[in-house]
């Protein structure tokens, strides 16, 4: 299977039930053991262009077996949906395209200060105020920050948006930033439910059953997310590898000597609970959206998978709104995510914009498109545990999709 420049790409560490060995990693995190594919921190990790779609080196085949040829419907479908959206893009201004998440980034940043300092009172109301507030704050720059900077989506700059993405990535998430992005815009976004590569195996845990994965595992996500990206850091350069680790202390150190100097703890291992506290204040939710959104859905062979607007319709699922998650996480990852996965490039403003455009073409021409809420996906992952998280899905044959 071709990335670019004939890389071929092959699974490593798959065990004999289809899953992928390993703790379970952050979207941006994805299964990093890919033989053949051109290291992270190369040129390669730029982030892909809106229409880029993997080439398979025998050719797309449809379920029956039958090689797809260029021309066909799929093609022109997704051209077609293509010029709609860029026409709405065009028209927009640039307060549209990236003013409005770039303010909720700022406003993010100019609640530091109430936060930090409602953590110095004594009494309930005003501590608890400044950790949901600390809380949200996190999650808002090293989810929504993060993803964005991962898709270039924050500027039309790519020097700036390089920028952007070490500081959110690296300095606020503690994470690698050529692995994630490697992983997330090339892997996941670029093999969506693909079995072996973009198909969410990394998150499952089958050792852990489905009240701990669901209700106490996601506690955990602040200490492994460093500790994720500190294994990852020997398949980068010295240089990137330096640099992140500069970046990673330097946001703890930052964290810890705010909560010293202007929260007014006075330990260090108080600190690092109130650290501990805030960032896994929506690890929950967290958790839940990554699996909820694509494990479930239908699975595809790697030489059977469907062409791109149709494994992107079959594959992803919108959540419905929601005032806390959509300014945390942003609209791509909540209410738009099948847009965001048709058009990855785009602010989650954008992805709000094109929404109707998008849900309208694709109900039009017959084809899925995914929603459900947030209470039904957690049912149905507490009642079908074992089938979603501990065994191998089964690959979608589909019937009628020519």
């Amino acid at each position: 299977m071709a990335l670019e420049d004939g890389d071929v790409v092959r699974p490593r560490g798959q065990q004999g039930n289809g899953e992928v060995s390993g703790v379970p990693r952050l979207r941006a995190m994805g299964d990093t053991s890919l033989r053949g594919a051109t290291a992270p921190g190369g040129s390669r990790t730029d982030v892909v262009a809106e229409g880029w779609e993997p080439a398979l080196c025998d050719g797309d085949v449809s379920a029956r077996g039958a090689p797809r040829r260029a021309g066909q419907p799929e093609e022109a479908l997704m051209s077609e949906l293509s010029e709609l959206v860029q026409k709405v893009v065009k028209s927009s201004s640039w307060w549209e395209r990236h003013g409005v998440d770039i303010s909720i980034l700022a406003c993010s940043f100019l609640l530091l200060p109430a936060g930090f300092l409602c953590l110095r009172s004594a009494q309930a109301v005003p501590f608890l105020a400044g950790v949901l507030i600390l809380g949200v704050v996190h999650h808002t720059l090293t989810v929504k920050g993060s993803h964005l900077a991962s898709h270039n989506a924050l500027t039309e700059s790519k020097s700036w948006g390089k920028v952007w993405a070490i500081f959110f990535i690296e300095l606020c998430s503690a994470f690698t930033l050529e692995q994630g992005t490697y992983n997330h815009v090339k892997i996941h976004h670029g093999y969506t439910n693909v079995i072996g590569l973009g198909d969410s195996s990394t998150w499952k845990v089958p050792f852990l059953n489905r009240y701990v994965y669901m209700f106490i595992a996601p506690l955990a996500v602040p200490i492994l997310t460093p500790l994720v990206a500190l294994g990852l850091l020997r398949n980068v350069e010295w240089k990137a590898a330096l640099r992140t680790l500069c970046c990673m202390f330097l946001g703890f150190y930052c964290h810890y000597w705010l909560l010293l100097h202007i929260s007014g703890f006075q330990s260090l291992w108080s600190a690092l609970l109130c650290m501990l506290l805030t960032r896994s204040l929506l690890a929950h939710p967290y958790i839940h959206v990554n699996i909820f959104q694509h494990i479930g859905l239908p699975m595809f062979a790697a030489d059977r998978k469907p062409k791109r607007i149709h494994l992107m319709s079959l594959g992803v699922l919108n959540l419905p709104r929601n005032a806390l998650l959509d300014w945390s996480f942003g609209h791509s990852l909540i209410s738009c995510h099948v847009e965001h996965h048709l058009f990855p490039s785009l602010s989650d403003n954008m992805c709000l914009k094109i929404k109707p455009i998008v849900s309208q073409y694709l109900k039009q021409k017959k084809l899925p498109y995914n929603e459900d809420t947030y209470s039904s996906r957690l049912w149905l992952f507490l009642q079908r545990y074992e089938e979603l998280m501990v065994h191998a899905p089964p690959i979608t044959e589909l019937v009628g999709i020519q």
